[in-house]
């Protein structure tokens, strides 16, 4: 009996401290739950409420496709894949020989357009000297024949003398009105122009500048800096207007797409500030942006077989949207971006003052270049050159 009960005793001394041990782990672990349940709320609410993140999100930038303007083969690539171009390099070109006989004989074409076109005017000069002399020598006759008529009476003359002079008045009057005509045929020829502006003139300018630019557009030139992608043209290569010969990717310019849940997007504005990270140099680079644009619609909405939701069988899915995020040039030079690289994005949505969508539109180009502007230039200082030069002979004559 003794001893059942010391054994009793023993074994009870033995759990309490047991169960002590276990409620106290049970205490120490419901506080750092408690803890990290107090801490994740407080994030929530002082931060995490206020950005939304997502790593379906991905680099994107313009493809500028290289194509040249007009036929031609193939005799110099300058580039290849990977090489950087500045904007209005030489690329590629072209066999010029056509092209420079055509602008020869453009040329030709208006030099001698110029030259007909001073007889126009040379003629047209020519002509009223001659009618102003017709018109002379009519009004004379007019005045002789009047004479003679008041003298006939007197029988100093005799009335064949009056018909001859008469004849010579019908004379001179035809020659005249002939002399009318001419003039005006030769004035119609030139009429409200000078030379510069005469149509022969014009065509023939044009001629000279469409010379010019299929004779420049032989050297085939970036239109943007960037860099060389999916090169395909090669030496020797007939090549047509439109194929493409290469792409120029202006890596300074990208962007990144940005697909956030529709649940997402509720407070998402365009100025949003946004944190990016990428999977090339992970979170140790960040990259600052903001919003630029919200999608106008859904991915499955654009594409080329649309969902067709009015079916039985419909299941609800969520849906994403497209954003559009602008990056700053910060670690852009040090840590460059690619097109396709994977980012994850995380947008500050605390500032909803911004607009969902744009409501004023847009009035000034967001790309442009001005590489071919130039060629024009050039042409008209050779068309220039060519009038001057065949407009001096005429004066060098002269004198």
């Amino acid at each position: 009996m003794d001893n059942n009960q010391t054994s009793s005793t023993e074994h009870n001394t033995d759990s309490n401290p047991s169960r002590s041990k276990r409620k106290t782990s049970f205490l120490i672990l419901f506080l750092i739950l408690l803890v990290i349940g107090g801490g994740w709320f407080a994030y929530y609410q002082l931060y995490g409420k206020f950005s939304q993140e997502t790593d379906d999100a991905y680099v994107d930038g313009d493809l500028v496709t290289l194509s040249p303007e007009i036929s031609g083969t193939v005799s110099k690539v300058v580039v290849d894949e990977g090489d950087y171009v500045e904007k209005g390099q030489v690329l590629v070109s072209l066999d010029n020989s056509d092209a420079k006989v055509a602008l020869q004989e453009a040329e030709a074409k208006l030099g001698v357009a110029v030259r007909q076109v001073r007889s126009l005017f040379a003629m047209s000069d020519y002509t009223k000297a001659k009618l102003d002399t017709s018109k002379v020598g009519y009004n004379q006759a007019i005045n002789d024949y009047k004479r003679r008529q008041i003298i006939v009476k007197s029988g100093a003359i005799s009335e064949e003398d009056l018909t001859h002079y008469s004849d010579q008045v019908d004379t001179t009057k035809s020659q005249y009105i002939a002399a009318q005509q001419e003039f005006k045929m030769s004035t119609s020829l030139v009429d409200n122009t000078v030379i510069e502006t005469h149509p022969a003139i014009k065509a023939a300018v044009a001629g000279v500048r469409k010379s010019y630019l299929s004779y420049m557009r032989t050297q085939i030139v970036a239109p943007i800096s960037g860099y060389v992608a999916k090169r395909s043209v090669q030496l020797g290569s007939r090549v047509q207007p439109s194929s493409q010969l290469m792409v120029i990717v202006p890596l300074h310019q990208v962007w990144v797409d940005a697909n956030f849940k529709e649940s997402q997007m509720k407070d998402m504005r365009i100025g949003q500030p946004v944190t990016l990270t990428s999977d090339l140099y992970g979170e140790e680079v960040e990259y600052k942006g903001e919003i630029e644009s919200l999608g106008i619609g859904t991915g499955s909405a654009f594409s080329l077989l649309p969902a067709q939701n009015a079916s039985g069988n419909w299941i609800k899915i969520v849906q994403r949207l497209p954003v559009k995020i602008r990056l700053q040039p910060d670690n852009q030079e040090q840590y460059p971006l690619r097109i396709g690289l994977s980012m994850v994005a995380k947008v500050d949505i605390q500032d909803t003052s911004g607009k969902v969508l744009e409501q004023t539109p847009q009035t000034e180009a967001k790309y442009n270049t001005n590489v071919y502007q130039d060629i024009l230039k050039d042409a008209d200082k050779l068309v220039a050159k060519i009038l001057l030069e065949n407009l001096e002979t005429s004066s060098t004559a002269a004198k």
